[in-house]
């Protein structure tokens, strides 16, 4: 990635034509907060004293403007082929995925969804599955083809139960056809041995636990950059981190991570401390952190991360709602 393009966010690029010659592939943050989101409903609805700044600026600045404004942890991989043909790959799909769309796939001119990718089945990363029938062919009828969806067994039960009317097959009798997303649900396996190919481009499935009682998905994506995103982990069982380690299978291009607090530690997420702690012994050429709450302001941290950065040698910064990292996969 050295010869990569710099980094770009959503205030100063320009929106690229998926048809121009030469374009290639780019990773696009579409969210990049916590479950919960940023800013923070309680401290806009019972303020402190003085107010936290983070979240008090989502109401005096756009979010489009806003690096501190995050919606739930979602990427955009807009890959781009041999052939020149782009696909457009997303890896979960949240509470907030609606607003992902009108504010980042316009920005982008993202014009449709290919495949969807999901981690695991928390709110976080599912509830906008309703949602999927906008960036769809309009159809009274139903009478499209469905997006490829690709997740766990484990995952594919708990979204049945949740949207019953997107997984059933076919109506019984007398009922009326309402329009809803067309999705193809792809069986996937909790194993880094058993990938599999979405849109055209392999996924290497990497389990991590998300508290001691919950495995969930990351990814490892690319051939000729090697990237890994996870987005919900607390801690790297041992051939996870093998496989995506420099000291292991090999060393990682970009590593897109978990980071949910400043200070402290937290059962099921990856805190700052123990976020640095594992890219010293994971030791990627570059990381984006993730999943941030409303503790991070991104211009002062990410000047603190640079600091880090020059003393252990790996880049590493908070990513941002937004974000386009041209990369070639």
């Amino acid at each position: 990635m050295e010869n990569q393009k710099p980094l770009q966010n959503g205030n100063n690029v320009a929106g690229d034509d998926r048809r121009r010659v030469g374009d290639g592939s780019a990773l696009i943050f579409l969210g990049t907060g916590c479950s919960s989101a940023v800013p923070n409903a309680m401290c806009l609805i019972q303020p402190s004293d003085p107010p936290c700044h983070v979240c008090s600026q989502s109401l005096s600045i756009p979010p489009e403007h806003n690096p501190n404004y995050r919606c739930n942890t979602s990427l955009l991989i807009d890959y781009c082929s041999t052939n020149g043909m782009h696909n457009y790959i997303i890896i979960d799909v949240g509470k907030t995925f609606k607003e992902q769309v009108l504010r980042w796939f316009t920005f982008h001119k993202i014009p449709r969804i290919d495949s969807i990718v999901l981690t695991h089945e928390h709110a976080d990363a599912v509830l906008g599955l309703d949602d999927i029938r906008v960036v769809q062919p309009h159809s009274p009828t139903n009478d499209i083809d469905p997006t490829a969806i690709y997740l766990t067994q484990y995952a594919m039960d708990s979204v049945a139960a949740k949207f019953p009317y997107l997984v059933q097959k076919k109506l019984r009798e007398g009922q009326e056809v309402r329009r809803v997303a067309q999705l193809d649900w792809r069986i996937i396996e909790e194993d880094y041995d058993k990938p599999f190919v979405a849109s055209g481009l392999k996924f290497v499935p990497l389990p991590v636990m998300h508290g001691e009682d919950y495995i969930c998905l990351g990814f490892l994506f690319g051939e000729k950059s090697k990237v890994a995103y996870i987005s919900d982990v607390s801690r790297f069982p041992s051939n996870t981190e093998y496989v995506i380690s420099k000291s292991g299978s090999g060393q990682l291009d970009l590593l897109i991570v978990d980071c949910l607090y400043k200070k402290g530690s937290h059962n099921v997420h990856l805190c700052l401390p123990q976020t640095l702690d594992a890219l010293k012994r994971i030791c990627p050429k570059r990381a984006l952190l993730i999943g941030m709450t409303h503790d991070f302001d991104q211009h002062k941290d990410n000047k603190v991360l640079m600091e880090w950065s020059e003393r252990e040698g790996i880049h590493v910064q908070l990513a941002r709602d937004g974000l386009k990292v041209p990369i070639d996969l």
